[in-house]
């Protein structure tokens, strides 16, 4: 992919750039973000420049790699660049596959796939990242196999924390306080850096510390997490939440106005707005991989929607397939229903108190088909953890921390080294240059799915709107 010709703005022109890296190619474009791989002129590394057009996701995830720049599984932030009338961009390390590029090439194999070894040092790795994130509260918010990158010698780490948002402060004691004030959730630069000057984030970096907290240990882990889930339907938050977008992978984004509108890709098409603020934002994610308190509105939701989206990706590396392939809202929450069932009172309390749960309805489902059936021919063991993850109520999915310590992983055959790994050589998609995925994006994974299968839709006007019924 050839480099765009050089604007007054454009990444080519600014010197404090230049002067530091030589920008080899342009890998990736988006409506949020350009990436360019390009080599650091004072020892020849090979790395990522990733510029950023829209503010509040360049804090985002400026602020969240600073805060994890210790685990080894999440991408490493080497520098940024940050003036007052230009784009951020930060320096990452340069990772030229991912997990589904993993998953697309075991497809291929004729050998059946992932081995058993492979599969659990993947999850693991995958596991420890999103143990790091939550460690520090912070919620990801997209996570899926385009979004968890792999280095040559088999490390994967988390990346695109475009969307994610530090929950509370690492050291913050939830007992007889409130969240955060207005006055901390504003946004604020990233430690390090200051548009005015255009000054970076250089060689040394920061400690875990953060200004207001140190990272939390294993019991404060859960005793914030217990009080998270605990007042889940209770606790009003007063985090700002601007505009989200999925620029780290580059993707096309676009608010989904039509409940109707189908895709065929891995797509972070719902791009939420809350310039209002009060609260978290709904419109968040990748659809397949979405929580479905997220696609019944809820503005009021923690850690555990990035534990649904473990349980999403890790059916599709036991499957190859993945779990909820959608192609819109309703389709995915249809694909759900048809799995576990209806969401009630009974499998989730406080459900109804969802925003859209009353707007939308599906006849009753007597016969859900259950993860079991959609895991077919996996060890028990297997069909458990995607059981413990992918549940209605956010209280009862199981932590990166528990996961980490299943009987799964200690049982024959061990996890294989990292050694062991099959790794692809490029990333996914490299030769699609104009597809709509972009950069590390899923751009075959389809659904057959059509609406004439829900049968016929009952639209009944109400005081708030209208309700859709599909029987």
């Amino acid at each position: 992919m050839d480099p765009p010709p050089p604007k007054s703005w454009s990444i080519h022109t600014r010197p404090e750039i230049i002067q530091k890296y030589e920008i080899l190619e342009r890998v990736g474009s988006g409506a949020y973000s350009d990436v360019y791989r390009a080599r650091r002129l004072s020892d020849g590394l090979i790395v990522a420049l990733k510029e950023v057009h829209d503010y509040q996701s360049a804090f985002r995830e400026i602020e969240a790699l600073q805060v994890l720049q210790s685990s080894p599984n999440v991408v490493v932030l080497h520098d940024y660049f940050w003036r007052e009338d230009e784009d951020a961009v930060l320096v990452l390390e340069f990772l030229r596959t991912d997990l589904a590029s993993v998953i697309r090439e075991a497809k291929k194999r004729e050998d059946g796939g992932i081995g058993l070894g492979e599969l659990k040092r993947w999850i693991l790795q995958i596991l420890s990242g999103v143990d790091a994130c939550h460690r520090s509260m912070i919620v990801h918010r997209d996570l899926k196999p385009s979004n968890l990158l792999i280095s040559d010698d088999g490390v994967l780490k988390l990346a695109d924390f475009g969307q994610a948002r530090i929950l509370m402060e690492s050291g913050y004691v939830p007992s007889g306080e409130n969240p955060l004030n207005e006055a901390d959730s504003i946004v604020q630069q990233p430690h390090g850096v200051t548009p005015e000057t255009g000054s970076s984030y250089q060689e040394s970096y920061r400690s875990p510390e953060r200004e207001h907290g140190t990272s939390i240990g294993k019991e404060e882990y859960f005793r914030v997490l217990d009080e998270i889930k605990a007042k889940e339907l209770e606790k009003e938050t007063n985090i700002q939440d601007g505009d989200t977008s999925c620029q780290a992978t580059c993707t096309t984004s676009d608010i989904d106005v039509d409940p109707f509108k189908g895709s065929y890709s891995y797509e972070a098409e719902d791009v939420g707005d809350d310039r209002q603020g009060g609260c978290l934002t709904s419109c968040v994610g990748t659809r397949w991989f979405r929580a479905p308190e997220l696609i019944f509105g809820s503005t009021d939701y923690g850690l555990e929607v990035d534990l649904w989206s473990l349980g999403c990706i890790f059916a599709e590396l036991f499957t190859l397939q993945p779990l909820f392939p959608g192609t819109a809202d309703i389709d995915q929450l249809s694909r759900i229903i048809n799995v576990l069932g209806n969401l009630t009172e009974e499998v989730w309390p406080g459900c109804v108190k969802l925003p859209d749960y009353k707007i939308i309805s599906f006849s009753k489902v007597e016969n859900p088909i259950g993860l079991e059936a959609c895991l077919p021919n996996r060890l028990p063991e297997e069909i458990s953890i995607v059981k413990r993850l992918v549940c209605y109520d956010p209280a009862s999915r199981a932590t990166a921390m528990e996961l980490l310590q299943d009987k799964y992983f200690s049982e024959e055959p061990l996890p294989v080294p990292l050694s062991g790994l099959r790794v692809p050589l490029t990333k996914n998609g490299q030769d699609e240059e104009d597809s709509p995925g972009g950069w590390r994006d899923y751009n075959e994974m389809g659904s057959d799915s059509d609406f004439d299968d829900f049968g016929s839709v009952n639209v009944t006007t109400t005081n708030t709107g209208f309700s859709i019924r599909f029987s």
